[in-house]
This record gives structure tokens, sequence and C-alpha cells, in this order.
């Protein structure tokens, strides 16, 4: 059959080689602590001049709410989370941009599908991952196709001087719900491994109220279960003179019951395979770092008997050099073939991007970035790509520093397979979505003994031509370019640690007002023009406030999320709603070679009733209980 072009034989071999009923049983946790790392390769906030780039360390401390990535942007984050229930497809509005305008990343390697155009977040658990980054805002000098609203990127990374240590968790949750996982690193010599197992088994039994049924009675949900494993093995050799390999495999498989909307009988099923790999040669010299990757992303998708195959392989390479003490410069070049055996069509294309980005600090306290990217798409030239940041410090003394940003950058995003080539109504003369993206942002730290305060004020302003919608024409639904959509809006960020004595508080808030409006509609469709676009609050609050005291910890969290309108003109409307959360934690110590930290934790505390999505419930007060070992 024409899927199995595709097929990956290792992948095969690695499954089959895997007890599946001892895999089963893998113990899963939220996040792994480790040592320090030693940075092989240059931060990708290096030339992000302007932009607010915000990291997530994953670590017990951070709480072990981060089931999947989805979740840990929802609950951590002032970003919106388009979810379809707990465990179902979740995907990422930035900025008031779709799903596909965010690209995700995994140890640089690009993971949004290339037939739909955007990631499925709740298919990334956290397990053996060591950090997430958030860029926001237009970023396709840096990064390329989908970056128009911004970026996120998961890595994993080792210790160069780790001890010998095994790790396992588990959680068990309200509704039938448990996570587990084990995972274990060493060195032998120059050689650092880590080798993590996980699973998931969700079975969401939850109750809820059924508001499209006479009478609104409370159901229990009976078609939600989600069952969830994978492997992620992580290796790193220090060949010596500066020269690292690094390398990674995530083999992973989700199968769900699909959760019906109120109303629906539906019994719809769906399967997840998801094999990724990256290999990273780099090179430390004392002017210059050079990186040269390959990888590899399958990913199997198969929906009620319909087998849907993709890939995508990449061949990278760049250098990082600093010519002088004011210059810094990175200049690569990225190969990417992609395949796509879906069930109504089958396709191949090539990319070839050329990029450049240039650092200039003509004074200590200011700075320039300048990025230019060109992708040639199937043999022709996709809109070239630039960016401009400036980052000025004009106030610092050794407590305050106050740092004024701005940007402005272009970002764009390729047509997806299924926009193409869908039969029926794929559209090959589609044009790429382009966006141009200003920014201005203010910066303050505050630092001495005892308090530590950070603050950041953005706004953003950014247009999108040429976005895609689907149309009815005739008998089918067919797209095409006929929306301009205009995204401005404010972020702040505030975060401060107290200490006093024994007693560590921190406390940090993340608020979001995005407003966006149809400039340019279909015929026919002129009452959505000036509306806001559907599933894009204008108001979205997360706040946690976290104190430590010797050995025990707690946290309060709670998030507003605004009103959402359902459809394009705005008529249909699902209330703002409010949830809260608490947990508490005990580290201890049991002989010499056991640690670890106890923990419970209370999500939707008051019990609300709400939907993310309409006619899409979502569970009421739920408790886990978290237990982490450290052998």
């Amino acid at each position: 059959m024409a899927v199995e072009k595709i097929g990956v034989p290792i992948l095969a071999i690695i499954w089959l080689l895997l007890p599946v009923g001892a895999f089963s049983q893998e113990l899963l946790r939220d996040t792994v602590d480790l040592d320090p790392v030693e940075v092989a390769a240059v931060p990708m906030s290096t030339y992000a001049f302007g932009q607010r780039v915000r990291t997530l360390g994953l670590s017990e401390a951070e709480g072990p709410a981060a089931r999947s990535l989805a979740d840990l942007l929802q609950e951590r984050t002032g970003l919106f989370i388009r979810s379809y229930g707990p465990g179902m497809t979740a995907s990422l509005s930035m900025r008031g941009t779709s799903a596909g305008h965010n690209a995700l990343f995994w140890n640089g390697l690009p993971v949004n599908s290339p037939s739909l155009g955007q990631a499925d977040y709740s298919i990334f658990p956290m397990a053996g991952m060591d950090q997430v980054d958030i860029h926001y805002g237009s970023a396709g000098a840096l990064y390329g196709t989908d970056a128009i609203g911004g970026a996120v990127h998961l890595s994993t990374s080792l210790p160069v001087n780790q001890k010998t240590s095994t790790s396992l968790s588990t959680q068990l949750g309200s509704f039938g719900n448990w996570r587990q996982e084990i995972s274990h690193q060493q060195r032998i010599q120059s050689i650092s491994f880590r080798t993590s197992l996980y699973r998931n088994a969700l079975e969401n039994r939850f109750p809820y109220t059924d508001w499209a049924s006479p009478g609104t009675p409370i159901r229990y949900q009976d078609h939600a279960a989600v069952n969830q494993r994978g492997w992620v093995q992580d290796l790193r050799a220090d060949l010596g003179k500066g020269q690292v390999l690094q390398a990674s495999l995530w083999l992973g498989e989700i199968q769900r019951e699909i959760q019906p909307v109120l109303g629906s009988s539906g019994r719809d099923t769906q399967k997840d395979v998801n094999f990724r790999t990256v290999l990273d040669y780099i090179k430390n010299g004392p002017k210059a770092t050079w990186n040269i990757k390959s990888g590899l992303v399958r990913d199997r998708m198969e929906f009620n008997g319909d087998l849907n195959l993709t890939l995508q392989a990449l061949l990278a390479a760049e250098v990082d050099w600093e010519p002088s003490e004011h210059w810094q410069s990175r200049t690569g070049v990225r190969y990417t073939h992609i395949q796509g055996e879906l069930s109504t069509y089958s396709h191949s294309e090539q990319r070839m991007e050329l990029y450049q980005a240039t650092n200039y600090k003509p004074l200590d306290n200011l700075g320039f970035s300048l990025q230019l990217r060109q992708m040639l798409h199937e043999g022709q030239l996709v809109p070239f790509t630039p960016g401009l940041g400036v980052s000025w410090t004009f106030f610092k003394n050794p407590v305050q520093q106050w740092e004024l940003t701005g940007n402005a950058s272009k970002g764009f995003k390729v047509p997806t397979l299924n926009d193409r080539f869908w039969v029926p109504g794929g559209n090959p003369d589609l044009a790429s979505e382009q966006s141009w993206s200003k920014e201005l942002g203010m910066d303050q730290r505050f630092s001495n003994n005892i308090v530590q305060v950070c603050n950041r004020l953005s706004l953003f302003h950014m247009s999108v031509d040429n976005w895609i919608i689907w149309l009815p024409e005739e008998s089918y639904w067919t797209p095409k370019n006929v929306r301009k959509v205009v995204s401005k809006g404010l972020e702040y960020f505030m975060e401060w640690e107290l200490k006093l004595g024994s007693w560590n508080l921190g406390w940090e808030a993340d608020y979001a007002w995005t407003h966006t409006s149809n400039r340019s509609v279909a015929s026919g469709n002129e009452v959505d023009l000036g509306k806001q676009l559907p599933y894009v609050p204008r108001h979205k609050l997360q706040m946690r406030w976290n104190v430590k005291k010797d050995r025990f910890s707690g946290f309060v969290s709670g998030q507003y999320t605004g009103e959402r309108f359902v459809t394009s003109d705005n008529r249909t409307v699902l209330p703002a709603y409010s949830l809260w959360g608490a947990g508490m934690s005990h580290d201890f110590a049991w002989k010499e070679w056991v640690s670890g930290t106890v923990g419970l934790q209370v999500n939707n505390i008051w019990d609300t009733d709400y939907q993310i999505l309409r006619l899409r419930p979502m569970p009421g007060r739920n408790v886990q209980f978290n237990i982490h070992l450290d052998l």
C-alpha cells in the first residue's frame, strides 16, 4: 500500500522490543530534577532583541500540575489553550492568532503537523522534558513558517557532571486518572544518558450538567478515556576539544475516546503514534560555535479507521561567531523533506531555507538585532522575511535596572498539505499567509538581599494578510485567501520573590488583553467585518502565590478567562469563568539513598461549571495525590 512508503523500520523494531504489558505499568511524573546543565549550543533568545522570551523550568518546585504541555501553558501563563476536554485535542492561541500560527519545536526540531499545520499540545507530556521556552510575537525570521503569533520550544539536556540516579513518580487523581514515570540517568566517562518511560491512564469519568437535554440532567462522562505511553531517550557524548554529540529520541503512543459534544451520541476514537529523533554535532571554539543538526518526525494518526501518515526529515547547519566584542552573527541553512500519505491524497515536497541573524552592540547598554530569512518552497520563493529588534538599558544601578525594547518583524505560514491537496476541496493555488508585527516593551528589575522583583509590559500590533479560511462552494468546502486580520493588545507580567528568614514567598501574575478584528471577509459575510475572532478571549489573567519553609511548600493559583465568541459574527457568546487551585507538598529523606516529595493538590476548588469550547463540558472539583522518589 502507498502508506507503507513512509514506514520507518527501526520504529517497528523498537516498538516490538518494548514489553507491552510491563510498559503499561511504567511510572510517570510531571518533572525531573536535574543538576546544573552546561550549555553546548547558543541560547535561542540570543538574537531576539526587543521580544519577550519566557523560560519555564520544570522541577518539583514548579508544582506537579504540568501533566501535558497544554496544561502547563494554560495554568502557568496568560496564553489561551483551546481544549476540547481533559486529554483531548488542545491548540494554542497566541496574540489572537489561530492554532496554525504558532510554531512548536522539540530540541530545535519543528513538530507542527505538515498536513494540519498545527500541533496538538495535549499529546506532548512533560515527562522527560527539562525546559519550556515561549517566544512571544512574530518570529518567522528566526524560526521559519508558522511562527506568526509566536513559538514554543521544548528541550531536553543532560548535565556534564552528573551522578547516577533513578527517579520514580506517580500521580493519582479524581475520576479514575493515573499518571506514572520512571527515569534513570547516568554518566560513564565522557558519555551521559537518560532514559524516561511514562504512562497516562485517564478514565475521565467526571459528572457534568447536560445543558443540551430537557431538564439539564447530571450525567457522567462515559466516552473520554485516554491511554498514553512513551519513551524518551537522551544521549550526550563529550568528544573533547569543545566537541559535543547530542542525540534524543521520543516514541509516544496515545489512544483516545473522543469526548462527544453535549447532545451527541458520537463514539469517535483516535490513535496517534509519534516518532521523533534528533542528532546534533556541536563544535565550540573561542570565537565560533558550529551546529549540524539532523532530525526525523513521523506521525501516524488513525481516526475512526482512516489512516493518515506524515513524515518530516530535516538537515540543517549553522555557525555562530563573534568577529568582535560589538558584533555577533548566526548564519544557517535548513533543508526539509515532507511526505504525506493521507486518506484522500498523497504528496511530497521539499523546502530550503537560508537565514542570517546579526547582533550589534555599540554600547554596553544598547543592542540591535537584525534577522533575515528566505525560504524556497517547491522551487518558488516564499516572501522574504526580515526582523529588527532593539534593546536599550537606560537606567541601571547595583539593585535596579530599567530596559526599553522594540521590535518589528515579518512572519509567514506556508499553506498546509490539507489546504492544498485534500479531496474534495484542496486549493493548490493558495498563497502563503503573511504578517507584519510591531512591539514595544518595558522591563524593570529590582533585586537586593531580601526581595527580587521583575515587571514587563508589552504593547503589540499585528496585521495578517492572506489568512486562509475554508468556505462552502457548490457541494463541498474549499480554502481561500480572503481574510485580513488585525490583532493588537497588551501583555503584563510580574514576578517577585521575598526571603524572610527561613520563609520564601513568591507571587507571579500574567495578564493579556487581546483585541482582534476582521478587516476583510468573503462575499456574503459582511456582518463579520470588525468583529472579534472566535475563541479569542479579550482578557486572560493567571496568578500564582508560592510559599516555602524548610521542607514544606504550598501554592494557590487562580486564572480568569474572559468571554469568547463562538461565531465570526459575535452573536453567540461563551461566558467568562474563573478557576482556583491550591496544593501543598513535603520534602523528605529516608536513610542516605532515598529522598523525595509527597504532595496533594485540589483543582477547580469552587466546583465551577464552565466550558472552554462550546458544548464541551470540563471537570469540576478534583484532587490529585503525588509522590516522587529519588534513588
